[in-house]
C-alpha cells in the first residue's frame, strides 16, 4: 500500500511511496516520456511493447542491463540504450516513449529494437536516509 505524491498536471502521472522505494508510473499518454539518463542507476523500468516484456536496470548514463528477448538477452545482458525511434524513423536520443521503438546495442549482440512501447513503468532505488 502507498501513498499517494502527487498527480500530473494532466492528471495521468502518479508517484507513490511506498515502504521499500519510489514507484513512478507511466502511462501511455504521456507525451515527454523517460530519459533514462537522468534516471539514478539501480532505477528498474519494465516496459511492455506489442510483442515483449523488457526490463531494463539502469547503469548510469544509457548504459543499462537489458532482459526480455528470449533469444538475445533472456537474462540481464549489458546495452547501451540510444533511444527512442519514431514513425519517421527519428531517434530520440535517451528516451523511452510510448508509441515508438526503442534501440539498444547489446554488448554481444549488436543492435537490437523492439516493437512498439505500450506502457512504461518506472521504479527508482531507495534514498539512503
Amino acid at each position: 500500500m502507498g501513498v499517494c505524491l502527487g498527480v500530473g498536471r494532466d492528471g495521468t502521472e502518479i508517484a507513490c511511496l511506498l515502504a521499500e522505494a519510489i514507484v513512478t508510473t507511466y502511462p501511455v499518454s504521456i507525451e515527454e516520456g523517460v530519459d533514462v539518463r537522468t534516471l539514478t542507476p539501480g532505477s528498474r523500468i519494465d516496459v511492455e511493447t506489442q510483442s515483449r516484456h523488457y526490463q531494463i536496470e539502469c547503469q548510469g548514463g544509457g548504459s543499462v542491463r537489458l532482459s526480455g528477448h528470449p533469444q538475445f538477452c533472456p537474462e540481464p545482458t549489458r546495452a547501451l540504450f540510444h533511444g527512442s525511434i519514431d514513425d519517421r524513423g527519428t531517434v530520440e536520443a535517451g528516451v523511452i516513449e510510448a508509441g515508438s521503438r526503442l534501440l539498444f546495442l547489446l554488448e554481444d549482440h549488436g543492435p537490437l529494437t523492439t516493437s512498439r512501447v505500450l506502457h512504461v513503468h518506472v521504479q527508482e532505488p531507495e534514498l539512503a536516509a
